[in-house]
């Protein structure tokens, strides 16, 4: 066989040494023969700088050799690269464990769920630090679209994708592959047998149509059985009389005659081995990935002890029957072998095998989704149970196997499949005709949580609302099933923008928990701390900072001052305490809050710490550190983004932040862009009407306003007063801060009347529901004052100023930007920051 150059281009001379970092790479196939000019021509794309932009892609039909060629050539030229992986690309969570699994491989600071580790994990490439020269294999990569987003965009390395898919040379630096030609078929079939007539050898090779997996089969079937070629071609034939003309339709990219092949293979080793060959039927309906000998061991022992595993395994692999991995302690076998074993079997066989391998399956389910030392157990059996069906059966362990993948799959960040599991189960768990099954109930309020946690918030609606009326009908108003049930429409009524209806119905949950299960019970202290963000939502402030109060000093009673639970309520009295107008307290407090979150979790990227650290910005603008907000507001931004997209509904959220503090460090076009792009996704994520959205087009149209843009600035305030007014009522503290705004657009516009009448009766409005010394209230007692100057009234004008800036400089101090800023003269703009929901 002809040596390969191994030139390298500059920066990638290297002595011969390997990797600093290989992963996932399959054994190397010791029987590998001929593609020669293949791999020559593999490594000359590679070497003159095919990138992670233009990746290479090796393709052609099943059984071809695509990655066997691939991990050839990875081993001949290890040392030309400085990190390897191989990442199995049949399905995106595929992708994202191995992209995971590199992250942590990378140390990279991290925590190693999904959607925090992938980015992580990209970025670390796309940058070359810490390994700059490096090689990702995409293998069995048969969706462009679905695969082409985990690519790095740019970085020095190297992509090679192997797949099935001809469309990928409409994206990448195509290498179609064929059969072997007619002499790497005679090749490898006398490498098995040196005995062979190179004429025999050729008489089966045409038969076999040079197919590599085919000729590898038969190869091995006859060095296991010394069967002479006559005898071995006559079997064929009879096998593909026995078939018939349809065996391989499930595959039209193979010749009709190839499944003859296998057949062989199974009849004799079913005739040998009959429990091997029924291990390869149960793992016909598994995935082709590797199986590990650790998941097969809850075959039925009196079966199948270690012994008879073993022996089985080692028997199917000598057959070519399933590629073997001794590092691993694992096989695997090809897609097209599971096909011709699954057409061979008949009805009732077939769902007995599939019914065996969810059980498989399910005796491997250690019970722990939420425990991150189990999931990579889950990771392993996910693309089996995808595989095989799994949702489709009806066994109550395989049923709370389901259950526990979709909570491990949310947990681990990969909410859209989660979301996706929990529908097919929930499907195909309907289709038995009993929605109020307890299983089925139970899936069902796990979709419309995912959908909710996705953002899908109309579907997430109105399946709770069809779960809650399940439930009380099938467990009675005071469950906990019911009340949770209850608390997830609550949620959903908070998105609707209906916070009065919410308010209604998370009293209700709380005070049934209470009669239910006691007050201080952590079922009934969630359902308080869910109560109060209701009331915060609804303007109640006082309220819900008694409340906190209480649950907090329970939770630290039963959990713990550090426990996430109390954290959580201890961020809520801060709230309480800010939109009551304390601000300066609750800022010192909630970096409290923040730093022993920070140090509870563990790591900066975690959902909890992102939330208290998005509020902890909002807290630093109140109390006058506009920079330090949006340092931080910038870097919560970005960590959403890089976990859960530009769209969902935290990142939105987020950037509306960033636009506030944007203009409120003299940013104003930036702020504009922000503040635009925030209202636009607000609009299409809670609709025109929401009081978030309504909060979003009057902090834009303070920003316009500052960039003189008056007019349009005033027809979004007037619109947000009007859709903050029918929603929440007159005297919500929202409502108030928007009308201060409009009050200044008509100022602005030269409106001095208009701006005085509005101004005067947001100021009695203000005393009344907020208090004379709130924050709020002195902003709209110096715009007045402003406000009576332009109509001339200079000593009402004074008067009023002079005790506004006394009452400023007591409650936030004679430095706060806002003092400042008055005192100068300036209109004081309010921040309608969207509380959570």
């Amino acid at each position: 066989m002809p040596s390969i150059i191994n030139e390298l281009p500059a920066g990638r001379q290297h002595a011969s040494r390997l990797p600093a970092v290989v992963g996932n790479l399959p054994l190397r196939n010791a029987d590998f023969t001929g593609r020669s000019e293949l791999l020559d021509r593999l490594h000359q794309r590679l070497r003159t700088g095919t990138t992670a932009v233009l990746p290479s892609a090796v393709h052609g039909p099943g059984g071809i050799g695509k990655s066997q060629l691939v991990t050839e050539y990875v081993y001949r030229h290890q040392s030309d690269f400085d990190l390897i992986w191989w990442v199995p690309a049949e399905q995106p969570t595929q992708i994202r464990t191995a992209l995971t699994d590199l992250a942590a491989r990378l140390a990279l600071p991290v925590p190693m769920t999904a959607n925090t580790a992938v980015p992580a994990a990209l970025e670390a490439l796309r940058i070359g630090r810490p390994y700059a020269n490096w090689l990702l294999i995409f293998d069995n990569a048969e969706n462009p679209a679905e695969v082409e987003r985990f690519f790095p965009r740019g970085g020095p390395g190297s992509i090679v994708v192997t797949s099935r898919n001809p469309n990928w040379s409409e994206m990448a630096s195509a290498l179609p592959i064929q059969v072997f030609d007619r002499n790497e078929s005679v090749e490898l079939m006398r490498r098995r047998d040196p005995g062979l007539a190179s004429d025999d050898a050729d008489r089966l090779a045409t038969v076999l149509g040079d197919l590599p997996l085919a000729i590898e089969a038969a190869a091995a079937w006859r060095a296991e059985t010394k069967m002479a070629p006559d005898d071995y071609l006559t079997l064929l034939d009879e096998s593909r009389s026995e078939l018939g003309e349809d065996s391989a339709r499930e595959e039209l990219d193979y010749p009709p005659q190839v499944a003859a092949v296998w057949n062989i293979s199974l009849q004799g080793l079913g005739r040998r081995d009959p429990s091997a060959l029924r291990l390869l039927q149960l793992c016909a309906f598994l995935a082709p990935e590797p199986i590990s000998k650790q998941l097969i061991s809850k075959l039925d022992p009196l079966v199948f002890n270690s012994d008879r595993r073993d022996r089985a395994i080692r028997t199917i692999g000598k057959l070519a029957l399933v590629r073997l991995d001794h590092r691993s302690g694992s096989f695997q076998m090809h897609r097209l072998v599971q096909r011709v074993l699954i057409s061979q079997m008949d009805p009732a066989t077939r769902e007995a095998m599939r019914h065996g391998a969810h059980l498989i399956l399910a005796g491997n389910d250690p019970d722990q989704p939420d425990d991150p030392d189990y999931w990579p157990r889950y990771a392993e059996l996910y693309p089996h149970l995808v595989a095989s069906q799994a949702e489709s059966c009806r066994d109550d362990l395989v049923r709370a196997m389901i259950m526990n993948e979709v909570r491990y799959l949310w947990r681990w960040g990969e909410h859209e499949e989660a979301r996706e599991l929990a529908r097919r189960a929930y499907r195909a768990w309907l289709e038995w005709g009993d929605e109020s099954e307890p299983g089925t109930l139970r899936m069902a309020y796990w979709l419309g949580f995912l959908h909710f946690v996705i953002g899908d918030y109309p579907v997430a609606a109105t399946l709770n609302a069809r779960t809650l009326e399940l439930y009380r009908s099938a467990e009675g108003e005071d469950a906990a099933e019911t009340l949770n049930a209850m608390g997830a429409v609550a949620s959903d009524r908070r998105v609707a923008g209906d916070f009065a209806g919410a308010l209604v119905l998370s009293q209700t949950v709380y005070e049934r928990a209470d009669r239910a299960f006691g007050a201080d019970d952590p079922f009934t202290l969630n359902a308080a701390h869910n109560l109060a963000v209701s009331m915060r939502l609804s303007g109640l402030f006082g309220r819900a900072l008694q409340l906190d109060e209480r649950t907090y000093q329970s939770k630290v009673q039963i959990f713990g001052n550090d426990h996430p639970d109390s954290l959580l309520t201890a961020g809520g009295i801060n709230l309480d305490r800010r939109e009551l107008g304390d601000y300066v307290k609750a800022h010192a407090d909630q970096e409290d809050v923040v730093v022993a979150t920070r140090r509870v979790l563990g790591y900066d990227d975690h959902p909890d710490l992102l939330r208290v650290n998005r509020e902890l910005a909002r807290f630093r603008r109140k109390a006058g550190l506009r920079r330090e907000a949006l340092d931080l507001s910038s870097d919560v931004l970005r960590r959403y983004r890089d976990r859960y997209g530009d769209q969902h509904p935290e990142t939105v959220l987020a950037q509306l932040t960033v636009s506030i503090d944007q203009r409120e460090t003299g940013d104003w076009n930036a702020a504009r862009e922000s503040g635009e792009a925030a209202l636009r996704s607000l609009v299409e994520r809670y609709g025109d009407g929401h009081p978030h959205t309504a909060g979003a087009r009057s902090d834009l149209a303070v920003t316009l306003r500052l960039l003189g843009d008056h007019q349009r600035a005033r027809d979004l305030n007037e619109q947000a007063v009007r859709s903050l007014s029918e929603r929440l009522g007159e005297s919500h503290a929202l409502v108030l801060a928007a009308r201060i705004n409009l009050a200044s657009d008509r100022f602005g516009l030269g409106e001095f009347d208009e701006a005085f009448a509005l101004d005067e009766e947001n100021y009695r409005q203000c005393g009344k529901f907020l208090g004379q010394r709130h924050p709020t209230t002195l902003a709209c007692g110096v715009n007045l004052a402003m406000d009576l100057r332009g109509l001339g009234r200079d000593g009402e004008a004074s008067t009023l100023f002079e005790a506004t800036m006394n009452a400023f400089r007591t409650t936030l101090g004679e430095e706060h930007p806002v003092t400042a800023a008055a005192g100068a003269g300036i209109r004081v703009n309010c921040d309608v920051d969207p509380l959570s929901l």
